[in-house]
């Protein structure tokens, strides 16, 4: 069996915070139905080429069309939530309320609900009104002013950890309220703040970068030593480079011989950890010399094999080609409807007892008339009524 068989998800988030988690939760076998805006749907619909963006993070899902703005849509929902354990949002603040599903709407038809919402800022407190997106939570986290190099403007991170790493903790949330409810028969409201989830992935730069209470600084580039850097390799194009993370003297001292020098080992001048700081620029010529005659998967091939963390810089292209991860069935293969075939990444965790394999994403409300069909009874004539009036799509 899958390992949430049994956990019925509805789902009314949209873009990535709330869609990375309620996935992942689809991804571990719980049946997630994502209510969407009749000829709308979810605003990531319309990102990337043939809706990209809502493939990435809408996969074994089923969608519904619902029209929440009208009454008869809105009653529509409220029926449906007590067949469900788990009613999800993370419209903009105050949203969910106007349309009269907050918590305390849906609580009354259904007691036993895990009512999840993700807020930029949270329920509470002087930032709760405003509104919030990916690269604004990491700015409000400290993510970004310890990106980039030393003496420059702070950056924003590449990955939005902002909306997808505040679903993983928000999937990890529903999932223990779920084992909770079926120790105790009894739900609970989730409320999870995106500035506070990304603070959890700022903590080892919180507690390195700097004494207690002090601010932690960019550590890019030479400012972490010349084990801790980026080194050129043929064919020296934007991502032809290596990433050496050598953190331990024994790491250290197995990078002399990898590279051709051992003599290395026994010059004064790297022979301590402080000598190996004062001399990162030395020491980084001397092992950018060997990166610069390999390509970066021969680089990564001599060293790693020596013992020394390091890996080389993939492009979004070259993840999805990359043999390791191809070997182990990470990549699949699937065709996207208004698109043809293309390759997406898995669910990275592997569970020897919970197997689910990749759905695409459904296309808008494709599932509307089977799910109202199967939960509320609805039949041909009922739902072709509320498709003429626009209630359902």
């Amino acid at each position: 069996m899958a390992a949430l068989d049994g956990m019925r998800v509805l789902d009314l988030t949209q873009y990535e915070a709330g869609p990375s988690a309620t996935q992942a939760l689809a991804w571990l076998g719980a049946d997630v139905v994502k209510v969407e805006r009749p000829g709308v749907g979810d605003p990531g619909r319309g990102t990337g080429p043939a809706g990209s963006y809502f493939h990435h993070w809408n996969a074994n899902k089923r969608s519904v069309c619902l029209d929440l703005a009208s009454a008869e849509g809105r009653a529509l929902l409220l029926d449906l939530a007590p067949r469900f354990d788990v009613f999800a949002e993370n419209l903009g603040p105050g949203v969910i309320e106007k349309l009269g599903l907050g918590y305390d709407d849906v609580r009354a038809v259904h007691p036993g609900v895990i009512y999840a919402s993700v807020k930029g800022f949270g329920a509470s407190g002087p930032y709760a009104d405003y509104k919030c997106f990916d690269s604004v939570a990491m700015a409000m986290a400290g993510a970004f002013s310890v990106t980039g190099e030393v003496d420059g403007p702070p950056l924003p991170p590449g990955i939005t950890v902002g909306d997808s790493g505040t679903g993983t903790q928000f999937a990890l949330a529903i999932t223990a309220a779920y084992v909770q409810k079926l120790r105790t028969g009894e739900g609970q409201r989730i409320e999870l703040s995106m500035q506070e989830a990304v603070t959890y992935y700022m903590r080892t730069r919180i507690a390195v970068g700097g004494a207690w209470g002090e601010a932690a600084a960019p550590r890019a580039g030479r400012g972490r030593g010349a084990l801790l850097d980026l080194y050129p390799c043929k064919p020296f194009g934007p991502n032809d480079y290596i990433y050496l993370m050598a953190v331990t003297d024994p790491m250290w001292k197995a990078v002399p011989a990898a590279i051709g020098r051992p003599e290395l080992l026994d010059d004064e001048r790297f022979t301590t950890n402080k000598g190996r700081m004062i001399n990162a620029a030395a020491l980084h010529d001397e092992i950018a010399a060997f990166t610069s005659t390999l390509t970066k998967h021969e680089a990564m091939d001599r060293l790693a094999r020596a013992g020394i963390p390091c890996g080389a810089v993939l492009d979004t292209a070259e993840l999805h080609a990359d043999p390791h991860l191809v070997e182990r069935g990470f990549v699949h293969d699937v065709d996207i409807p208004g698109h043809g075939p293309a390759k997406m990444l898995g669910w990275p965790a592997r569970m020897s007892a919970s197997s689910v394999p990749l759905q695409v994403a459904p296309p808008l409300g494709a599932h509307t008339a089977a799910v109202l069909e199967a939960e509320l009874g609805l039949d041909a004539a009922a739902l072709d009524a509320l498709r003429t009036t626009g209630i359902v799509g």
